[in-house]
Formats: structure tokens, C-alpha cells, sequence
């Protein structure tokens, strides 16, 4: 609706007669000329200067004053007094002068607004009476509402740091109350608007609280915590504040506003030390770290920000997140920085960037809630992180591992804040019905997880324990729990599965009995609690056409779990689908928030996570790292669609009391179809611990519901033996002098057997020398070695090769166990290789004193020490024959041969570690992940070169040429590298 102001000043500019008699009268005159702060600011304002003012002059112009109106542009002033259909602010409006103001697809203003405007100018244009106001007013029509403001929405919540008062926020107010008593201490009323947040000084004397009016600025004001009365007040920002924080001494004061800025202030004067520019979204929280040198920002704009306190300047962009972030904040021993948003998780990274930029690696990620995260807080001893979401659950997570290990009754109302004593275990939540609580945490110890591949060391059975127990032949019928034949343990027996008239046998025929469902042939064995059994099938082996699967039910024919695993995170598979062998290239959706030896569970396969992805065009390798994946907990190996669904999950024991989440939780009986590890083919293989004494039914069916007389099998059921067989690989045993050529050992474990394995080398004719011993560490199914050769050396005798000599040996049930490794057959003595690779230090990272005599006495072996978690750099040099200058490639995703699981080559780029054409040496970089124990290994550089065939060359098109291209590997001399744990080697120290 037109203001009655506004009309009269077009009735006075439409009328002639009327504007002269007005203007005759001084009184009418000075009454209806346009006033620049009640007409003219507003005008603009709301069309204007959201594009030109102070911040952001879109054509170098600032409208959002009169001083800046007067400033005008380089070009010239934008209004003339006195002359309205002259001056360029006019001009631009009505479309008489380009550009055209606004810009197309946004409001412009009225004609009588442009009336206003022009009046304004054509009667001298004066500007405020006395000292221009600011931008902060605000004209908006005054609501009543019948809601008391006791009882709006609590907006922010602080506890003191003993814990004893508590100060509530509302909608222009804030109160102070005794924690024991809620009386109230003080009220603070008239607030600008919206309290968005509270904090206590360290020592609980002050308290401030950051509020502003949106669109227009923010303020920070800072009481005396005892008694109410203000003692700072600090305005800037050109909107409201969403947090404003103490530093830890109290000297400094952070603003953060959705004006996408934070301002830095000196508190005791008041005065703006810097503005931290960089987010392009609002920010919703700071934090400062414990000795208040860095300060994180949580935004709008999807990532968390470091910024140094001091200098301002950037540390790291956090931007691994999917949404808004809300909440952020450093534990309490410094270590980490915690935060959660609308993506409903939270996310924990290794705080390693504290006095300049650096990286700081995500370390865990996992889903908390149903709805975005809205706050969260440590407790003071900060083994407990709480979190509080959309969803109104509050939940608690212990962080040594950051589990969830509680979740409260889903509270009345929406959950805007909550804070933490520095004392004790309380904590209080504001909540949007009006209500503040105040709750403590539990002592909730963690939930133990499934140590699922591990060793269990039981006593070594010898291979032939179970040798001598007698075949027995089924006997039908036994399709039902009631009809099972019982067998004694250890016991073998021969059976059949029927032909079944609902499917036809793998040759096409259909079963002739026509009565029968499919056959499922039961057995009933006695078991105490705790004992472990291996139930075995032996049908594919022995040319049986039989697809055979495995159950372990209860004495009533029921299902026994024998892990539940819940997703902690969800994925999919992108890129490409996969088969049921591949184990290279897994391309998961963020693969960023995972780790190595997580598990993933994939439509009912369970698969683990054996090396990171090596750059954008690159994916996950699952265990073992070579031949075929594996599969884990009795699953089977299947093929994968592109886009298919998949999660993250942790395995916990049956009958766990698990934290609820919106992502599922898998239970994973006792069954199977193909053994996982690869060891059997089709064959079924399961490892039973009985969970209570009693019976038990081992139930063999096949999978597609096939049978016949021909679909034989075995069943062995037996103590578990376990034990490992070693083998050792050496392609190409010519040796080239000053070079070297590449091993690979591979162990195959069985019955459970985990552990590390150690072989050695002996007997090397003169010249050569091997990276032995040799170690495939514990859970791994493979590691690989080098045999060098001295520049100088002479073609080894026949009597000197046969003395070569392999052993392998491990710990197995406390007695160790050594075995003989078949030869490598015999070494010669190559031709002068095209590359000779070696390492050498690069500054840090290097060490001279235990050296380990892996070469010979005048080639001092390389050493470099690493920490977890940490990346160093060394230097790759090639000597190269005369002539040859192509590129040499070290390989890309398993450039480091031999490395310690867990610790790689970093920053290789697509193409990997290489050397370009023409150079001999590049720096390259070794990570080690953070939870790599201390570790002595030996590691090589493999150089692969293309070998020459000059007259088939000549007969090739290219394409065929590099399709057949042939290569040889070259190794450099071992080097060795220490995994040492500073913090580790410390406490080490100070105990003895």
C-alpha cells in the first residue's frame, strides 16, 4: 500500500498548481521534501546496495551511504542537485542509460519510488541532518505475541566451566540461572535479535553472547558473569553473528556471521585485529585450539577451515564433507578436530597443521544420526564425544576408536545446542519448546568388535590326528532336523544329494522323483561352548558336478549367527561393475572417509580393504592384494553392478547391544558356498565355534537346488590344524651385474593360522646377495625380496647354485614351525642392465647407526626412519647406459615394493613414480598411515624397461607392438626403513 508520505510527494510533482502553492509555505515545503534517511536510504537499500556497498562495490560504487553517494564513480557523480533527468542514478532506473539498473530478472523499484528519487535530487539532494546514521536500522512492523519470552525457543545454552550456573538464550534475551536451584541470577533483555550463541570465558568470569540483526550487522557483547553488567560490546559483519569464542587466555574475541566472514578482535580495546576471508558460505562455528594459535570455522559452503590466530592466514580446507557443517570443535588433548553438519555424520581428523599448512588426514567418519548434526561437545576428560542431531537424539561416543556407544530417549523437541562442564560428567541442551536440561554421560565401556581373522592359538593338531577316523556313508532319509543322522566328532562321511523335482541337474535332465523337494542332507553332532570344529567339503575337487553349500544350525533346525556386522557409512560401487575375482581398481563412492582393513559389505559378500586408492583415477585394492579377493566371515565371492550399494561395517559378536543408526545392521550365519580364501574352488568350508554346549546340525545341500547320483561329496568334520605352505617365485634368474631381480613370496595359511612368517635365503653363490630374511607379516598372504649382484662378478659353478637354500618358519600355538621352500632353480649371471637404481636419503627421514648388513660390507646399506602418520621424502637416482634415455616407470600403484602394510609411496600422480626422459633422479615420498605399528622392513624401487626385438618390431603396426611389448625389471640394492613411534618410544624410555 502506497504511505501516505509517498503520495503526497507524487500529488506534489503530478500538480503544478498544488507543488507551487506547497512550496510557497515553508512549513508545507519542509514536510513533504524527501528526507534522505526515512526516503531515500530505504529506496536503495532494497534494491541497491546489496550489489554496491562497502564489501562488495559492484562498478567501483558504494550506495549504502550518503558520503558513498557523493563519492560517485570514476566516470563522474551519479546524481546532479537540482537536475533529476541528468544525473546517471536516474538515468540507469528508468532504462535511459546503460546499464540498465537492476540487472534483468531482479526487482526494481516503483514508479513512485522513482518519484521519491527524483524529488529528492531536483530539491537539492540534501543529505542526513547532523551525523549520518548507520546501516543498522531496521523498519519492520511490530508482532505481538501472546508467547511470554520465557518461554520462546532456547536458542543457545552455556554451562560455566565448574558447572554450577547456566546461562539460556532466547530471542533477544539471555538469563543466567543457578544450576541446583534455577533461580535466576540475571536477565538481560533487549537484545538486537536472535541469540545464536553463548560462551564462558576460561576462568568463568565473562560470558559472552553473539547476536545482530540479519541483513544488517552483527554484534558480540561480553557481561560480567557475576553480575550482569556489560563490559565489552563489539558491532561489525553485515549480518547476524552465528558464534562468537574466547580465546583460551582471553585476550581475543572471534566473530563469525552468515556474511561468509570472521573478524578477529582485540578484546580489551575492542579494536578489529583481521578479518579471515575465504568461505563462500555462512559460518555457522568457530573454535579455538587449546593453546589458541589455530581457529577452526564449520560453514555452509561444505568445509572446515584452519586459519592462524595470529597471522590470519589459511592452514587447511577440511573438504571432505557433502553438506553444511554446523558444529566444530578440537578435543581436549589437541589431537584431533571434531565435526558434524547436514550430512548427518561426523567427521574426526588428525590435527597436524599447528604452526603452518599442512595436510590434516581424515580419520574416521561415521554416520550419528538421522538428521543433521546440530551440536556436539567432548566431556572433560574427553573420552566421551557427544553429538546431538535433527532426529532429537542425543548420543555418546567413546574416542579411542569413535564408536557410538549410548543413545538417550529420543528427547520432546528439536535439540538447538548443547554444553559441556570442564568439571565432571554434565552437560545441559537447549531445546526449541522452550526447555533447557541438564543430563550426564554414562561410563560406557566400548563395544569389543569381532577379531575375526586373527589367530586363536589353540595347540597345533598334527596332519594326521584325524587321519585314521573312519568313512561313513549316509544314510536317507535325512532331510529334517528329526530325521538326522548322527555322527561323533571327528567324523567323515560320504554322501549324496538326491536329484529334486524342482530343478534340473547340471547336464539338463530333470530329476525323475517327482515327490521330493531338494535334498538336504543333515547330520547331528555334539559340541561343548567355546570349541572349534572345521566342517570341510570335498566334491568339486574330486570332479563331483556338485555346487555344494554349507549350514550350521541348531537342534531345531534354526539359524546361528556367527557375527553382526553394522555399516557405519554407505557407499557404491562407481565407475564399472566388477566380477567375482577382481580385486584391483575398486572404485567406492568416498572413498576418502575409509580405511585400510576396514571391512565392506557388498549384496551378502564381505570384503576388506587392503591398499588405498592411488590418485582421482584410481580405486581401493581389497585382500590379499593379489591373485583373487577374498571374502570374509563364510561369504562368497559374487559379481557387483555398477552403482550397486554397499557400506562400510564393523563386525561385533553376536547378542552385541548396538547403538541404533539409520543404516543396517547384517547378521551373518553360519553358512557357505565357495570357500573365501581362494584354497578349495567350489567347495564349502566352514569354521564353527560352538556357542553354548549342546547339538548342532551341519546340513549340505547344493546351491542351485541340483542333484543326482553323480552329485557325491565328503564331509570332513575336524580339530583345526593349523599350519601354512610357502612358495617363492623368481621369473628370471639371470641376475644383471650392479642390478638386481625381484622375488615374490607367497604363503598359504590354513585353519585360521594368521600370523607372521619368516623366510630366509642361504647358500647365495659369491656376488649375489638376497634382502633375506624375508617377511610376509601377520594376516598378509604374500611379501616380495630382491637378489642383487655385484657390478664385478664372475658366472657362478654348478656346485655353488645347488647350495641355495630355503626355509620358512612361524609361531604357531607357541612352538615354532620350519619348513623347507622348494629352489629357485639356478642364478646366472646377465648382461650390463640399460638402468642401475638406487636410494638415497633426502635430508630428514635418514639414519646411519644399526645398520643391517642386507648388502655388502663396502655398499653401506640406506636407512630411513618414519612415524606414524607421517610422510617423508627420499631420492631416486638411475645410472643409466650410454644411449639410453627414455622414460623410466617405478610403477604406480605398488610402487614401494615390500613396504610395511600401510605405509606407501604418496603423491605419485596418474602416470606414477617415474624419472622423465633425459633425467636421472626424482624426488618421491613415503606415508605411513597412523596405526602402522614400529617396524624394521627391507623395501626396493622395481624399474621397468621395455625390451628390444628389432626385427619383430619392424613387422608390427604400433598398436600390435605395444599390445606385445615385453619388459624387464630391474631392482634397486634393499633399503631399509624403521616405523618408529615417537610418542611409542617415549613411554618406552620413561618406564625403564
Amino acid at each position: 500500500m502506497r504511505s501516505l508520505r509517498t503520495s503526497k510527494i507524487c500529488l506534489l510533482l503530478c500538480n503544478p498548481v498544488i507543488g507551487f502553492l506547497v512550496v510557497s509555505s515553508t512549513v508545507a515545503r519542509e514536510q513533504l521534501v524527501p528526507k534522505f534517511t526515512s526516503d531515500v536510504a530505504p529506496v536503495l537499500n532494497k534494491y541497491c546496495t546489496g550489489c554496491h556497498n562497502a564489501d562488495d562495490m559492484e562498478g567501483d560504487l558504494s550506495l549504502e551511504s550518503f558520503a558513498d553517494l557523493q563519492k560517485g564513480v570514476e566516470a563522474g557523480p551519479v546524481f546532479l542537485p537540482g537536475q533529476s533527468e541528468s544525473s546517471r542514478l536516474i538515468r540507469v532506473l528508468t532504462g535511459a542509460a546503460e546499464p540498465s539498473m537492476p540487472p534483468e530478472d531482479n526487482e526494481g523499484p516503483t514508479e513512485e519510488e522513482i518519484a521519491v528519487l527524483r524529488a529528492w535530487i531536483d530539491w537539492g539532494a540534501k543529505g542526513p541532518d547532523g551525523a549520518e546514521p548507520g546501516r543498522r536500522n531496521l523498519i519492520v512492523p511490530s508482532i505481538d505475541s501472546d508467547v511470554g519470552a520465557e518461554s520462546s525457543p532456547v536458542t543457545a545454552v552455556a554451562l560455566s566451566p565448574s558447572g554450577r550456573r547456566v546461562a539460556v538464550g532466547r530471542f533477544s534475551m539471555i538469563e543466567l540461572l543457578d544450576i541446583e536451584t534455577s533461580e535466576s541470577l540475571f536477565s538481560i533483555r533487549d537484545l538486537p535479535g536472535k541469540v545464536n550463541a553463548i560462551h564462558f570465558s576460561s576462568d568463568g568470569d565473562q560470558l559472552v553472547v553473539a547476536t545482530g540483526v540479519g541483513g544488517l550487522y552483527g554484534r558480540a557483547i561480553v557481561f560480567d558473569a557475576r553480575s550482569g553488567k556489560e563490559i565489552h560490546s563489539v558491532s561489525g559483519h553485515r549480518d547476524i553473528l552465528n558464534d562468537a569464542e574466547f580465546s583460551p587466555d582471553g585476550s581475543l574475541l572471534a566473530t563469525a556471521s552468515y556474511d561468509k566472514n570472521i573478524v578477529i578482535w582485540e578484546l580489551k580495546t575492542e579494536q578489529e585485529l583481521r578479518t579471515l576471508s575465504g568461505h563462500n558460505g555462512a559460518i555457522f562455528d568457530l573454535a579455538f585450539s587449546s593453546d589458541g594459535k589455530v581457529l577452526a570455522s564449520a560453514s555452509a559452503d561444505e568445509t572446515i577451515k584452519l586459519w592462524s590466530a595470529s597471522s590470519g592466514e589459511r592452514l587447511d580446507t577440511l573438504g571432505q564433507p557433502e553438506a553444511e557443517q554446523y558444529s566444530v570443535t578440537f578435543s581436549p588433548d589437541g589431537d584431533y578436530i571434531v565435526a558434524g553438519g547436514a550430512d548427518k555424520r561426523i567427521r574426526i581428523w588428525q590435527f597436524v597443521s599447528r604452526d603452518g599448512p599442512r595436510t590434516n588426514p581424515l580419520r574416521y567418519t561415521r554416520l550419528a544420526h538421522e538428521g543433521a548434526v546440530t551440536a556436539l561437545a567432548f566431556t572433560a576428560d574427553g573420552r566421551t564425544l557427544i553429538t546431538a542431531g535433527d532426529d532429537r537424539a542425543i548420543k555418546f561416543w567413546e574416542t579411542r576408536r569413535y564408536a557410538d556407544v549410548e543413545i538417550m530417549p529420543i528427547q520432546s523437541a528439536l535439540l538447538n545446542d548443547l554444553s559441556v562442564a570442564r568439571t565432571g560428567n554434565e552437560f545441559v541442551v537447549g531445546q526449541m519448546d522452550g526447555t533447557w536440561t541438564l543430563l550426564a554421560t554414562t561410563t560406557v565401556e566400548p563395544r569389543k568388535s569381532t577379531a575375526s581373522t586373527r589367530p586363536t592359538n589353540e595347540p597345533i593338531t598334527s596332519s594326521g590326528a584325524d587321519a585314521d577316523v573312519p568313512s561313513v556313508p549316509e544314510s536317507e532319509p535325512n532331510d529334517s532336523p528329526q530325521q538326522a543322522n548322527t555322527i561323533s566328532l571327528p567324523s567323515k562321511v560320504m554322501g549324496i544329494v538326491q536329484a529334486s523335482p524342482d530343478a534340473r541337474s547340471a547336464d539338463g535332465d530333470r530329476a525323475p522323483d517327482v515327490d521330493r523337494a531338494p535334498d538336504r542332507d543333515m547330520f547331528r553332532f555334539r559340541a561343548k561352548a567355546g570349541q572349534t570344529w572345521i566342517l570341510e567339503i570335498d566334491a568339486a575337487r574330486s570332479q563331483s558336478p556338485l555346487d555344494s553349500k554349507l549350514e550350521i544350525l541348531t537342534d531345531e533346525g534354526e539359524k546361528i549367527e556367527r557375527v553382526v556386522l553394522q555399516a557405519v557409512r554407505d557407499t557404491y560401487l562407481k565407475y564399472r561393475g566388477q566380477n567375482s575375482d577382481e580385486l584391483s581398481d575398486i572404485r567406492l563412492h568416498n572413498w576418502e572417509e575409509m580405511d585400510v582393513n576396514e571391512y565392506v559389505y557388498w549384496n551378502g559378500e564381505v570384503m576388506k580393504l587392503w591398499h588405498y586408492p592411488r590418485g582421482v583415477d584410481s580405486g581401493y585394492m581389497l585382500y590379499p592384494g593379489t591373485d583373487k579377493r577374498f571374502a570374509y566371515f563364510g561369504t562368497t565371492p559374487i559379481v557387483h553392478a555398477l552403482n550397486e550399494s554397499a557400506y562400510t561395517v564393523v563386525p561385533y559378536p553376536p547378542g552385541t547391544k548396538l547403538v541404533p543408526s539409520s543404516l543396517p545392521v547384517f547378521p551373518i550365519y553360519y553358512e557357505n558356498d565357495d570357500e573365501g580364501q581362494r584354497q578349495l574352488g567350489t567347495d564349502s568350508y566352514l569354521r564353527f565355534v560352538a556357542p553354548a554346549d549342546g547339538d548342532y546340525l551341519a546340513v549340505v545341500s547344493d546351491v542351485r537346488g541340483f542333484g543326482g547320483e553323480s552329485y557325491k561329496y565328503d564331509l570332513n568334520v575336524r580339530r583345526p590344524q593349523p599350519s601354512f605352505e610357502v612358495s617363492v617365485e623368481l621369473d628370471d634368474t639371470s641376475i644383471d651385474p650392479g642390478s638386481g631381480r625381484e622375488f615374490l613370496v607367497k604363503v598359504v595359511r590354513k585353519d585360521g593360522f594368521a600370523g607372521e612368517v619368516r623366510v630366509d635365503i642361504e647358500g647365495l653363490p659369491p656376488g649375489f646377495f638376497a634382502s633375506s630374511p624375508v617377511v610376509i607379516q601377520a594376516e598378509q598372504s604374500h611379501a616380495y625380496g630382491t637378489i642383487n649382484l655385484l657390478a664385478d662378478s664372475t658366472q657362478p659353478t654348478s656346485s655353488s647354485v645347488e647350495g641355495v637354500r630355503i626355509t620358512s618358519s612361524a609361531e604357531i600355538g607357541g612352538e615354532l614351525i620350519t619348513k623347507e621352500a622348494a629352489p629357485i632353480g639356478s642364478l646366472e649371471v646377465g648382461k650390463p642392465p640399460k638402468v642401475q637404481v638406487s636410494v638415497t636419503p633426502n635430508h630428514s627421514g635418514a639414519i646411519a647407526d644399526d645398520a643391517i648388513a642386507t648388502q655388502p660390507a663396502h655398499v653401506k646399506p640406506v636407512e630411513l626412519v618414519i612415524a606414524p602418520g607421517e610422510t617423508i621424502s627420499a631420492i631416486v637416482q638411475l645410472q643409466r647406459e650410454e644411449g639410453f634415455e627414455d622414460e623410466v616407470k617405478l610403477g604406480v600403484d605398488l610402487a614401494g615394493r615390500n613396504l610395511p602394510h600401510g605405509v606407501f609411496i604418496d603423491n605419485i600422480g596418474l602416470n606414477g613414480l617415474l624419472v622423465t626422459k633425459g633425467d636421472n633422479e626424482r624426488e618421491f615420498f613415503i606415508t605411513a598411515s597412523k596405526w602402522v605399528p614400529d617396524t624394521t622392513r627391507r623395501f626396493h624401487l622395481r624399474a621397468e624397461l621395455p625390451t628390444e626385438n628389432p626385427e619383430e618390431e619392424k613387422q608390427q603396426d604400433p598398436e600390435q607392438q605395444e599390445a606385445e611389448q615385453q619388459w624387464d625389471y630391474q631392482t634397486s640394492w634393499p633399503v631399509v626403513l624403521h616405523v618408529r613411534n615417537p610418542m611409542r618410544q617415549a613411554s618406552v624410555s620413561s618406564a625403564k
